[in-house]
């Protein structure tokens, strides 16, 4: 019964993605008769993948997940039977003649996208609201349109969000309050758009966005929650949150991601907290990390002076700290409980659950009145981008390359262990960069900074579901530890590139893949030294991590496993001539029984 069901399924999804094919071919006008030639869906005996333009799932069945059908020509209105494409995530209608507006309800036509670049063409009208519950987008061009109205101020909360453009159009009013940073270039030529990085909105202007804010928000959360049940009954992955393993969606884990950063709750308005002494909440974190006196801490730091300060981010101050035993530790106090309770909490349940060689131990808290604080494991090495980008030249370190791929294949066995795990939670972190990479004395790579990860069942079953989730979530900790393996190669930042509205990223990433252009870019302090062909086998690597395609990235199992065998065959070749010393390179056992052998330090 249950194999004719899944039968059924697939059939049912291959014949609606032909509907979806089908609807674009007779709905739009076709000069240059591109998709009449190539699109013939007799001769292929219904096998779309082979279409041009067409990107599936992957070879065994009929999933359209990627349209990309640029500079054809194409006239008519945006196709409404894109709706029929239901495992679709990225669009590319660019440098075509489309008109008209952009469907009212493409949210719910298109719920999965990832990208979508409708760029120039000619649609004009407003951009829609809903176009802000696409909450998976990364990439959204508008740019050379005939666009008018406003930004809906919403479009500013899409957490994913690195490529937006809406360049020369006819928009106006206050531009969205984004979390990334969006060059100048992506709202040029929009003579009223206001605000930065343009020039500042009068006060007229500011309080017209207060009233429209103040009017739409209403509607949005009544629009917002209506959604949120009715995606409920969509194929998508289930995701644990809370301690009593309450089952949400996707898109639920996601709103409430949203909430740790923008929305401080009721009962925090009240000077209330999620961990009041003697709560259930408090009882569990307790069970799983030590609960520590402030008193200690305060001791071990001289009431937290300035002259044990080792750094500072946006969750809070990090203290340097020594107990009478002379064990050293690292104080974190953060900066505001209310804002960061949710995040506090999730470093503890995580950190607290999970032991492996490539994490951060987290060895325990203390809450104090309104004040927090998380203590780890001192590494006396800091963070990997202070080795990679000193402050001041004459402060820069010497890393040798030998250490590099160590903390390459220490930061790829822990994120692939933290995504396969499937013996007590599974998680996706979410902000991989070189900043949340600590090391240790012997530089064995640690990663931090879980307050805003995600945790998955720890089911092993894998689905067309967990297909999704692998696309919208774990795909980004590949883009991420693709940028941290360049970092190491080049010692150019290129996190700097990622909000680039040209995609500077992708264009360096082909750049460097010429071997003509290779030299130029690598850090001269490897050039020559003996391992010139280990450093460009790893760079293809980094550079499929950040492909723009998310399918087309390997997964983190994929990526540990072929730097280990680009290692194991480097150590092999010069192993006659003594060239490696052996406490740089980790063992080389098979990936399954390592990654089970690392689970407890």
């Amino acid at each position: 019964m249950s194999s004719l069901l899944a039968t059924l399924t697939v059939t049912t999804v291959t014949a609606t993605d032909i509907s979806c094919l089908k609807s674009i071919k007779d709905s739009v006008i076709d000069p240059t008769g591109y998709l009449n030639n190539s699109w013939d869906f007799d001769s292929t005996g219904g096998l779309i993948c082979v279409f041009h333009g067409v990107e599936c799932w992957n070879n065994g069945e009929n999933k359209v997940g990627f349209i990309t059908l640029p500079d054809l020509g194409l006239k008519g209105q945006l196709p409404l039977g894109l709706e029929n494409c239901t495992s679709l995530i990225g669009l590319n209608f660019s440098h075509n003649e489309l008109q008209g507006p952009i469907p009212s309800d493409i949210f719910k036509r298109l719920p999965l996208l990832t990208t979508l670049d409708l760029s120039f063409n000619n649609f004009s009208g407003e951009i829609p609201s809903s176009i802000a519950d696409c909450r998976y987008l990364n990439t959204l061009r508008l740019d050379n349109n005939k666009l008018r109205g406003h930004i809906p101020p919403q479009i500013g909360q899409l957490v994913l969000m690195k490529v937006f453009s809406v360049a020369n159009n006819q928009l106006s009013g206050p531009l969205p309050n984004f979390g990334a940073v969006i060059p100048y270039d992506s709202f040029a030529n929009n003579t009223g758009l206001c605000g930065m990085p343009l020039k500042n909105c009068s006060s007229h202007q500011q309080k017209f966005e207060y009233s429209f804010k103040g009017g739409f928000v209403i509607g949005y959360i009544v629009f917002s929650a209506s959604v949120a049940i009715c995606f409920t009954s969509y194929c998508v992955p289930w995701v644990y949150a809370g301690e009593g393993k309450k089952k949400i969606t996707i898109l639920g884990m996601m709103m409430l991601m949203r909430r740790r950063k923008h929305k401080i709750t009721e009962d925090g308005k009240a000077g209330s907290s999620l961990l009041e002494e003697g709560t259930k909440e408090v009882s569990m974190l307790e069970k799983r990390v030590t609960r520590m006196s402030y008193a200690d801490l305060n001791d071990a730091t001289d009431n937290f002076s300035e002259k044990y300060v080792i750094g500072q981010g946006k969750m809070g101050i990090l203290y340097k700290s020594s107990l009478p035993n002379g064990y050293v530790l690292a104080v974190k106090k953060l900066h505001d409980f209310q804002f960061l309770e949710e995040q506090f909490i999730s470093e503890l349940k995580i950190l607290g659950s999970l032991r492996h060689i490539n994490l951060l131990p987290l060895l325990g808290f203390c809450i104090e009145q309104n004040q927090r604080f998380l203590v780890y494991q001192y590494m006396p090495n800091g963070n990997l981008y202070d080795w990679l980008h000193p402050k001041e030249e004459s402060q820069e370190k010497v890393m040798e390359w030998g250490v590099r791929v160590k903390i390459a294949i220490g930061i790829a066995r822990g994120l692939a262990w933290i995504h396969q795990n499937c013996h007590t939670i599974r998680v996706i972190h979410l902000h991989i960069s070189s900043k949340c990479i600590l090391l240790d004395r012997n530089f064995q790579p640690k990663l931090s900074n879980f307050g805003e990860a995600m945790l998955m069942s720890s089911t092993c079953t894998s689905s067309v579901n967990s297909e999704l989730w692998e696309m919208a979530f774990v795909k980004e900790d590949v883009h991420g530890f693709g940028v941290v393996l360049l970092k190491l190669i080049t010692r150019v930042d290129p996190g700097n590139m990622t909000d680039s509205s040209n995609n500077i990223l992708d264009e360096w990433t082909l750049h460097l893949l010429s071997s003509s252009s290779s030299y130029g870019a690598i850090d001269k302090s490897l050039i020559g030294r003996g391992f010139d062909a280990e450093v460009f086998q790893l760079l293809k690597v980094a550079c499929r991590c950040v492909d723009p395609i998310p399918d087309r990235r390997p997964t983190m199992l994929q990526v540990y496993e072929d730097i280990k065998a680009i290692r194991e065959r480097c150590e092999l070749a010069d192993d006659s001539e003594n060239l490696m010393r052996p406490e740089i390179c980790p063992a080389t056992s098979e990936i399954s029984v390592e990654i089970e052998r690392a689970e407890y330090l």
